[in-house]
C-alpha cells in the first residue's frame, strides 16, 4: 500500500465527532506533514465548510476531499484504493457500516471505526474474516471511549505485571472512578439500534447477553458470567459498586484480545467492570436507575418517547464542555496464588469520554495503522491486539491519556 496517495481518509468529516476528529489531526499532524490526508463525505459544500472551521484560510486547499456515497458501492471503493486507511465515524455501523467494510476487504484497505454495537461485529466479523485475511485489510472495531480505555488499560497492567512478578494477571478488575461526561448522540443511536434489532430477534438478545459473543470462532468459552446486573460490594476496593453500562461491549473486547493474541492471560482469564460508589444507597440508586432505562430502551413505544429527549448524532457538547471533561479508571491484576504480587494501574482521559476524548483516541488510531510498523496481518482485530505498545505511546504522547503505576496499598483510598 506504499503507492497510495494518502495514509489517512477520514470518513464522515461532517459529522460532529468526524469534526472533531479533523480537529485533531489538524493540530496534531498540520496538513503538510508526514501525514498524507483527506476527509470525505456525500456533500461537497458541507466538506468545504469543515475545512473552513478546522484550517486557516492559507491552509485549506492543501486538505483533498474525496466525495463517496455509502450507498455507492463503486464510490466506496474508488474511495478505499486511494489510502492506507479508513477512519469512520458514521454510526450506527449495524446501518451504515457493512458496505464500508465489504469495500476495505476487498482493496485491502485497513479500518478504524468507534462502533460499540456487539451485535454487527458478531455478524462482519465471521463473514469478512476470510477475505480480511487474504488481502491484508486490518480492520480494528471499538478505537473509542469503548473500548480504548479498557482494552489498553488491560493490557498495560498485564505488561506492568508481568515486567514486575514475570507473570500475567489471572483476572483483572476495572473500576470506574471520577469521570464527566454524557455519552455522544451517536453511541445512543446505536443502543437505540441495537435495542430495536434485539427486539424482532431474540437471537440477538441472546448474542449481546453471550459474554464471549466476540470470540473467534470455534474458540471454546472461558469462565466469566453475566455483567454485573447490581449493586456489590467489592472488598478488594473497599467500596459499593453498580453496573457500568458499557460493560457489555468491552468485556467481549477484552476478552476477545486474550483470545487474538494466543491467551497470554490463560485460556481461564476473568475480567469484568464496574462503578466505584461512594456509598451502599448511591450503588442501589444507580443500579435501579440504570435497569429502568434499560427496560425503558428496549420497549417500542417508551424507546421512541426517549429518542425525543436524548441527544442525536450530530449533537454535542461545547469545546468548554469537552475540555472541562475527564475519566479514570481503575485496573487491579490479581494472582490468586500471591496477592503481594497484585497490580493497579490508573488510566485517565483530560477531556469527556463520548466525544473530546474519543476523538483523539480514533484518531491517533488511524495513524498507527498508517504510519508504525507492526507484523499484524490481515484480519478482524481489537486496539490492543493489533496495535500495542505503539498505540499506547501514541495516546500518552497526544491524545490526553495516562497509564500510571498505582500502590495497591492505596486501592481503597482512590478518590471517586
Amino acid at each position: 500500500m506504499d503507492n497510495r496517495e494518502f495514509d489517512v481518509v477520514v470518513w464522515g468529516a461532517t459529522g460532529f465527532t468526524g469534526q472533531l476528529v479533523v480537529e485533531y489531526l489538524a493540530k496534531t499532524y498540520g496538513v503538510d506533514g508526514d501525514l498524507r490526508w483527506a476527509i470525505a463525505g456525500r456533500n461537497q459544500n458541507k466538506l468545504d465548510a469543515v475545512r473552513r472551521a478546522c484550517l486557516p484560510a492559507a491552509q485549506r486547499e492543501q486538505l483533498p476531499i474525496l466525495l463517496a456515497d455509502s450507498d455507492n458501492a463503486a464510490s466506496l471503493a474508488e474511495m478505499v484504493q486511494q489510502t492506507k486507511v479508513i477512519c469512520t465515524t458514521v454510526g450506527p455501523y449495524a446501518k451504515y457500516g457493512t458496505p464500508l467494510v465489504a469495500a476495505c476487504v476487498e482493496a485491502g484497505t485497513d479500518y478504524c471505526d468507534l462502533t460499540g454495537e456487539v451485535q454487527w461485529m458478531a455478524r462482519v466479523i465471521p463473514q469478512y474474516q476470510a477475505a480480511a485475511e487474504a488481502s491484508g485489510a486490518r480492520i480494528v472495531h471499538t478505537c473509542g471511549f469503548d473500548s480504548v480505555p479498557f482494552d489498553m488499560g488491560n493490557w498495560f497492567v498485564q505488561q506492568q505485571m508481568f515486567e514486575r512478578h514475570g507473570l500475567y494477571a489471572q483476572q483483572v478488575k476495572a473500576r470506574v472512578g471520577r469521570n464527566r461526561g454524557a455519552a455522544s448522540g451517536g453511541t445512543i443511536a446505536s443502543i437505540l439500534n441495537m435495542m430495536e434489532e434485539a427486539g424482532r430477534d431474540p437471537s440477538i438478545r441472546r448474542q449481546v447477553a453471550n459474554p464471549y459473543s466476540l470470540y473467534p470462532a470455534g474458540t471454546p468459552s472461558g469462565q466469566d458470567g453475566a455483567d454485573q446486573s447490581g449493586a456489590v460490594y467489592d472488598k478488594d476496593f473497599g467500596r459499593w459498586t453498580s453496573p457500568f453500562i458499557m460493560a457489555a461491549v468491552n468485556t467481549r473486547v477484552v476478552r476477545r484480545s486474550n483470545a487474538l493474541l494466543n491467551f497470554p492471560w490463560g485460556e481461564d482469564f476473568r475480567y469484568d467492570e464496574a462503578t466505584l460508589d461512594d456509598s451502599r444507597y448511591k450503588a442501589i440508586r444507580n443500579s435501579v436507575a440504570g435497569l429502568v432505562g434499560m427496560m425503558a430502551l428496549a420497549v417500542g413505544p417508551t424507546r421512541r418517547l426517549a429518542q425525543r429527549f436524548l441527544p442525536k448524532p450530530g449533537e454535542g457538547p461545547t469545546q468548554k464542555q469537552r475540555e472541562a471533561g475527564y475519566y479514570e479508571v481503575f485496573f487491579l491484576g490479581i494472582n490468586p496464588a500471591d496477592r503481594s504480587m497484585d497490580t493497579l494501574i490508573k488510566v485517565t482521559g483530560d477531556m469527556d469520554p463520548g466525544y473530546g476524548s474519543t476523538s483523539k483516541m480514533l484518531g491517533e488510531a488511524a495513524v498507527s495503522l498508517a504510519l508504525d510498523k507492526t507484523t499484524t496481518p490481515g484480519g478482524f482485530w481489537t486496539p490492543a491486539s493489533a496495535m500495542g505498545d505503539s498505540y499506547l505511546q501514541r495516546l500518552t504522547a497526544s491524545a490526553g491519556l495516562s497509564f500510571e503505576s498505582v500502590d495497591p496499598g492505596r486501592i481503597k483510598s482512590v478518590q471517586i
